[in-house]
Formats: structure tokens, sequence, C-alpha cells
């Protein structure tokens, strides 16, 4: 059975993507990338938005600019032109869930112009039907909330859910990970290999391998290699040029990103591009940023021992998750040595090293040996020139950019080293 792509959505607004003052709370899943960039049940925001606009428009923090226009060299800008409308400004937290998209086209051509705020009073969206009220150079995200709160506007009848910490993008992954494959089901070109098993390629699985799509689809881009003896239990989504080592299992809401390799058991979890898991251990119920290597063995912990309820600590913060299983939030250039043992909803800083037991949240650019008695600081330079080498092994060139962000996110976290002073003295 072959699904055939469908006409593409009807492009019907100018959108416009803005990180705000909360967005910071998405540390680490959103350091080293905007949160329109952060993937929720197989879609990124900035993706939805594209189908749904004649153009694209982004307002990121400033340390994440050029490589955001490098990154997304097709984004709107001045230079070509008026904005058209409709226009949506739409939070860059808003979770990319393809529903919320279609209702805000369905208000769009109803002509309805409007604002919706969410839980803590911050503008998640605003739609204005045959008015452009903003300057042609937005100076950031202050300006156009300042611009849209002065106006006054009525609330639109939606709701739209936000990603408020790390690990909602696990909650929300879980929630809307059927919905979307079943969009790009409709939208997209795959043929049926197996009972509820899809592949672009429209090569069939190995013989040895075991799928389940009872509670919802296997979708493979091209380019995916499987090898033998490997369980898949739907909803499973794998982008082009992932490997997916023998003997894996892949289970109940699994979204991995391109280029990655993954190995052992992966369960209820978002891995970004070119992140590697390859060997065996358990990752449950976590969200992995890119250019991640866990060592042979690593795994997380997702439960705790009382079966209760979760929560978490954010800058010294502790937060209820109303979630019984949550496992860990690593950012990118993370690295594991061999048999590491993460604890239940634990955050990791991007660009440090894990070794053994890891009991607490992990600062930014550490070596974290807790359990041996040492935590020392990591030098940007060596992230820099592992990154080199990273990136050189993929056929990635390395940009100024890339290194400038490295040097950025160091700055940024030197009050994580700070506050971790006292474990830092093991």
């Amino acid at each position: 059975m072959i699904r055939q792509k469908c006409e593409p959505v009807q492009n019907l607004m100018h959108i416009i993507l803005f990180e705000d003052s909360r967005t910071p709370h998405l540390f680490p899943a959103a350091i080293a990338r905007p949160a329109f960039a952060v993937r929720v049940g197989s879609y990124r925001l900035i993706g939805l938005a594209k189908r749904f606009a004649d153009h694209t428009e982004v307002i990121v923090r400033p340390y994440l600019r050029e490589m955001t226009k490098l990154d997304f060299p097709d984004l709107w800008n001045p230079g070509k032109g008026e904005r058209t409308q409709p226009i949506l400004a739409l939070n860059a937290r808003a979770v990319p869930h393809i529903e919320l998209f279609r209702r805000l086209a369905e208000l769009a051509k109803q002509g309805k112009s409007g604002v919706v705020a969410d839980k803590y009073g911050s503008v998640a969206a605003a739609l204005f039907v045959n008015k452009n009220p903003f300057p042609s150079e937005l100076t950031g995200a202050a300006q156009l909330i300042g611009i849209i709160h002065d106006l006054n506007l009525k609330p639109l009848d939606i709701q739209i859910p936000m990603l408020e910490y790390a690990h909602d993008i696990v909650r929300h992954h879980l929630q809307i990970m059927n919905d979307n494959l079943n969009d790009r089901l409709r939208t997209g070109s795959y043929r049926e290999v197996a009972d509820g098993v899809f592949s672009a390629n429209g090569n069939p699985l190995n013989a040895h391998c075991i799928t389940d799509s009872t509670n919802g689809p296997i979708v493979f881009e091209p380019g995916v290699s499987i090898g033998p003896f490997c369980y898949f239990k739907g909803p499973v989504y794998v982008r082009k040029n992932a490997k997916i080592i023998e003997y894996s299992a892949l289970k109940d809401a699994v979204s991995l990103g391109s280029t990655v390799k993954v190995g052992g058991e992966v369960e209820a979890s978002v891995i970004e591009a070119y992140t590697n898991k390859q060997h065996h251990g358990f990752l449950g119920h976590s969200y992995l940023g890119s250019w991640i290597n866990l060592g042979a063995g690593t795994s997380n912990s997702d439960l705790k021992n009382t079966y209760g309820e979760v929560t978490m600590e954010y800058g010294g913060t502790t937060v209820k998750t109303g979630m019984q299983f949550v496992g860990s939030f690593i950012g990118d250039y993370v690295k594991t040595a061999i048999n590491t043992s993460i604890f239940t909803g634990k955050t990791i800083g991007a660009c440090s090293m894990l070794y053994g037991f890891v009991t607490t949240n992990v600062p930014s650019f550490v070596n974290y040996a807790r359990s041996f008695g040492q935590v020392t600081e990591t030098s940007v330079d060596t992230l820099a020139a592992t990154q080199a080498r990273m990136f050189a092994r993929r056929n990635v060139e390395q940009r100024p950019c890339d290194i400038q962000l490295l040097r950025d996110i160091y700055e940024m976290t030197k009050h994580e080293r700070q506050l971790a002073s006292e474990p830092l003295s093991l």
C-alpha cells in the first residue's frame, strides 16, 4: 500500500515566531537552538509554520541570530518586501501540534483578529487580519510584545499549549505524537511495508525485526538503516539517514533526528540530529540535544522508587512535573563514559562530560565525576577542538558561528558553575 502525498496546505499567513523572556526556562533543551527548533512529536514549530505561511519571520535571542540566518536561509526579512496579511505572531514555545495550526489557519480564514495569553499572562499568539501593526524591522521580542499589549486585542477562542520547562517536551511529545505522525502519513509519500509500518524508501524491514503498531504508526524516512533483531512499538518516527543498531528496542513514542545512531532500549524519548546512543543501555522519557555521545552501558532512571510524582529543579527552583515517568534532559555536546547512570529527573548542561553516578543536576562545561569525588570545569578551547573532530566525522563544516556558540554558552552558564561551587569542591 502506498500513501501518496496530498496537496500542500494553502499558504494563509505571514508568521512571526518569537522567543520571549521565559525561553531560558527550557534549558538545557533550548540553549543551543531556538525554541522553535526543538522537536516535539516529530515536528518542529518552524517546520509547521513554513507549511502554513507565505513567509516565516523569526525573533531569537541575540547570540543565536547569526546561526539562525545560516540554518534557515529562507526566512523573511524586510528586504523581501511588505508583510502580507493576515499576520500571526506565535510564541516560539508553542507546542508544534498539527491540530493547533489547523485551528489557527481556520481563525485566520474567518477573519478573527485577537490575542491568546498563557497561564502566566505571556503572549502565546496574536492574529492580525487585514492589518500590519509592526514596523518593517522589529528590534526584538520586547518591542513586538509591547505593540500587542498596547492594541488591547480581544481574546481568541483557542487554547495554545506551551513548553514551560524541559520536561514539558516529553509530556507533550507523548500527547501529540500520533496526531503528528498521522499528518505525516496524510501529506507524505510512504509505502506500508508491514502492518502500520511506513517507509519513504519503500524498503522492506529485515526479516528478523518485530513491529507492533497497535498504539501508533512506525514511520521511517529515506536512508534509514535498520539492523537485524530489532523491536519497534509505535508510535515511532525515524528521520533520514539514521542508523538503528542490531537488537535495538524503540517503543512507546520515540522520535529520532537525522543521522543519529541508536542502539539498546529507547522509550518515549526525543533525540535530536547527530547524536549517538549506539550501545546497550536504557533511555526513557528523555530529551537529548544534538552532538551527544552516550558511552556503552549509559542508562537513565525515569521512575522514582516510590512510584510518586517526579519533581525537578530548574535554577534552584523546585517544579512539580505532574508526571510519574520523567527521565533526563541533556544539552548539546554532552559525552558520557561507559556505564554512566543518570538518576530520575536530572538536567545535564551543554558541553559537559559525565562519569559514574549522576545524582544531581549537572552544570554546563564541567567534567562531572561526583561519585569519584571530582567535578572540574571544561575549557571552551577543548570543546571547540572536539566539535571540529565530530563535525569532520559527519562531513559537516565547522563555521565561526558554531565555535562562537560554544563561547556564548560558556559565558551565559557561568552562574551554573558558581551556584555549584560547593559540589565542585569535592
